[in-house]
């Protein structure tokens, strides 16, 4: 319960704030860099492919900020 103080709290959400707005900016820039739009792809013509590859990329992205933040 020693953990539970106010700056050990403030850290924790400063810190997730940081790893989901860097999470969405990479996405950002992924949508951006492609050719095709990735939305597309995956929700109108259901490329389970191009859906399985920017999971993978979404998992990875999580993994290495988690890391990197901690």
């Amino acid at each position: 319960m020693d953990d539970l103080t106010l700056p050990h709290i403030l850290s924790s959400l400063v810190y997730g704030v940081l790893g989901i707005i860097l999470f969405f900016l990479t996405l950002f820039i992924m949508e951006k860099i492609t050719p095709y739009s990735l939305e597309k792809k995956i929700t109108e013509e259901g490329n389970i492919a191009v859906g399985i590859v920017v999971a993978s990329i979404i998992i990875s992205l999580g993994l290495i900020y988690a890391t990197a933040i901690r």
